[in-house]
């Protein structure tokens, strides 16, 4: 049974799924089917009794990821393991011990730290906007998982691009006042909730001593994204076994902003001498043409791995275009993807990427204008749309009264009352709540006819729970943070210039490295289709460069040039 279960691995894979025991690092590539590896190794584990049930503890970063590591694990039959995020795992903890060690109940989070700093930006004098209360929520952030206290703060944000306008000793100030107005009201954040598991643990030798006696086996996902605070978690809950088994690539590190660092990835061998190695470098997503831009791209960086092909296959070489200025960059990238539509690729898997948000814009005015269907990631939530809260709660109550009707029927029904219509132009919604509705429709009809009622109305309730979105048939528009972890067949990475990328605000080699990886994170989106593009004039009227990427590239590229997206 257990060698059935691992016949579908690639050798590589396989390699992974046998290391049980012991200090595992897989260095596991874009598009190499890591969590596929990861997720057969626990199964596989649990299968031969290596592993007990409840006894792994699969970490990683989102609800999204963890979600579907719990999916995948279910699907094959390994529901016995515990698949969290830090914070969640860290929060449970925290919640089961808080009245036995601190007495009575585990504060509440604070669920908008900007509208909280917000008020403390009032109560100085400051009256700070959207921009800059998301900015000093960053600096919160890494401040905390960076474990400093404010003094050693302000020595570092010397150091770093503070948020627009405000000084060292201001930016220091708001972070003291935020701490005081959340003490007084009894308040944790985010990371607050790993800071005080962490301090728990530390202090109280019989929680410690409980905690490590559930689990014995630990993975951790993503593990180039490990903040030094999520890393002394792990510690903590490791104690001297060394049972653990970490999966990560150096070259997507793209949040050191938020703490993360690879160097507890690249140091992982000199941690652990002893440890299994096991390198995914067979690409399953991509083709030859754009591994290759990606490998010339990372060419002699730490941890950089050698992304090579699964198989041949017809390909165009990425393009890279020129344009006078922003506006013609998003006309000409707007009627590329028509045709591309036209050509028969479906719009949702066509992805525009770029580096900050305000670069949605034009092409966002430039798609709708041409009646193309956009749907921006990092935006609307899927399941927050009132028109699928309207669906999603009507079906849950059909379901309850006549959980074995007619599936599709009742969907297309409900959907209907909600203002869906066959074709959006005769909907009144608007077009973002149109294609939500028609996701849940379309899903509806690709299940077999005999998935009930109910069981539908579980399933969107657990996509829910799991932050997995239906797939919107719509061009996705998506900054480079917010793309990682997803593909597309045709992916067009726009604006790059020097200032767009690398961000004007890069200026120590780290930063720039980040921007870099920032690119390869782009360019490994892409399945078939590549195209780069940059513009001479910028929205404000300032003449650009091409980036020192792309001219990079360029110089060892074939037809890198050429005058249009095509």
């Amino acid at each position: 049974m257990d060698d059935e279960l691992l016949d579908g691995l690639d050798p590589e894979q396989r390699r992974a799924a046998n290391a049980l025991l012991g200090p595992v690092v897989i260095l596991a590539g874009a598009g190499t089917g890591k969590t596929r590896a990861l997720t057969y190794r626990i199964a596989h584990g649990l299968r031969t009794g290596t592993y007990s049930p409840g006894s792994v503890l699969a970490l990683t970063f989102t609800t999204k990821a963890a979600g579907e590591l719990r999916e995948r694990l279910r699907r094959l039959g390994a529901s016995g393991a515990v698949a969290r995020t830090f914070h969640s795992a860290a929060l449970q903890q925290l919640s089961q011990y808080w009245p036995d060690v601190i007495g009575g109940s585990t504060p509440k989070l604070v669920e908008n730290k900007s509208r909280m700093i917000a008020e403390v930006g009032d109560a100085a004098g400051l009256r700070l906007g959207g921009a800059t209360l998301r900015d000093l929520a960053a600096e919160i952030e890494w401040r905390k998982t960076s474990e400093l206290g404010l003094a050693r703060y302000a020595v570092a944000a010397a150091e770093r691009p503070l948020p627009a306008g405000l000084t060292v000793e201001q930016v220091v100030d708001i972070q003291a006042r935020y701490e005081q107005l959340k003490d007084e009201r009894r308040r944790l954040d985010f990371e607050d909730v790993l800071l005080a598991t962490a301090g728990m643990l530390d202090s109280e030798p019989r929680v410690l001593a409980q905690v490590r006696s559930q689990y014995r086996f630990f993975t951790v996902d993503e593990y180039q994204d490990v903040s030094p605070l999520q890393h002394r978690l792990l510690e903590l809950w490791r104690g001297d076994r060394t049972d653990v088994c970490v999966v990560g690539d150096a070259s997507q590190t793209i949040y050191s902003f938020t703490g993360a660092t690879s160097r507890y990835l690249l140091q992982f061998e000199r941690d652990f001498p002893h440890a299994h190695v096991v390198r995914l470098e067979r690409n399953y997503r991509s083709t030859p043409a754009v591994l290759s831009l990606a490998n010339r791209l990372m060419r002699d960086r730490p941890g950089a791995l050698q992304l090579r092909p699964s198989s041949a296959s017809p390909e165009q070489v990425p393009g890279v275009a020129a344009f006078a200025d922003d506006v013609a960059e998003a006309t000409a990238v707007a009627d590329a993807v028509v045709r591309a539509v036209d050509s028969g690729t479906k719009p949702e898997q066509i992805a525009i990427l770029f580096r900050v948000n305000e670069q949605a814009v034009a092409l966002d005015a430039a798609l709708k204008e041409r009646g193309v269907a956009v749907r921006q990631l990092g935006t609307s939530k899927f399941f927050t749309l009132s028109a699928v809260r309207m669906v999603v709660s009507a079906l849950r109550v059909q379901a309850r009264s006549h959980p074995d009707e007619s599936m599709r029927k009742v969907v297309a029904d409900l959907a209907r009352e909600a203002g869906w219509s066959i074709r959006p132009e005769d909907s009144s919604l608007p077009r973002e709540s149109w294609d939500a509705l028609d996701a849940i429709v379309r899903f509806s009809t690709e299940l077999p006819d005999s998935v009930s009622l109910e069981r539908f109305s579980e399933e969107l309730s657990e996509r829910e729970d799991a932050n997995n979105e239906l797939t919107v048939s719509a061009v996705v528009l998506s900054t480079l943070h917010s793309a990682k972890g997803l593909e597309w067949d045709t992916v067009f990475l726009v604006g790059l210039s020097e200032g767009l990328l690398p961000i004007n605000f890069a200026k120590t080699p780290d930063a720039i490295d980040e921007e870099r990886r920032l690119l390869y994170v782009g360019i490994t989106r892409a399945q078939r289709r590549l195209l780069l593009s940059w513009s001479r004039i910028g929205s404000r009227g300032q003449e650009r460069e091409p980036s020192r990427f792309l001219r990079e590239l360029r110089s060892g590229t074939p037809r890198a040039a050429t005058t249009r997206a095509h």
